[in-house]
């Protein structure tokens, strides 16, 4: 499925990714795998509304996250 990853400020898309997800998962499941597709493709993710996503055990080493709303974001390793 295609989900789309959105500027914090303007709602803009800043990312397209093609994940393999269950339709019925949360959003923060949704995002954070966006998020670990846009990350490996490097993409920069500045100011992206990342709220929510999980993160846990994702790799972001080196990804832009400049200004990206990360509240509530699970972070955990």
């Amino acid at each position: 499925m295609k989900f789309e990853i959105k500027s914090r400020w303007t709602g803009a898309v800043i990312f397209t990714a093609d994940i393999d997800c269950d339709d019925g998962a949360s959003h923060g499941i949704h995002l954070g795998l966006a998020v670990k597709v846009a990350v490996k493709a490097g993409a920069n993710l500045a100011d992206a509304d990342l709220a929510g996503a999980d993160l846990a055990h994702a790799n972001l080493a080196r990804a832009n996250l400049a200004r990206a709303n990360l509240a509530r974001a699970d972070l955990a390793r």
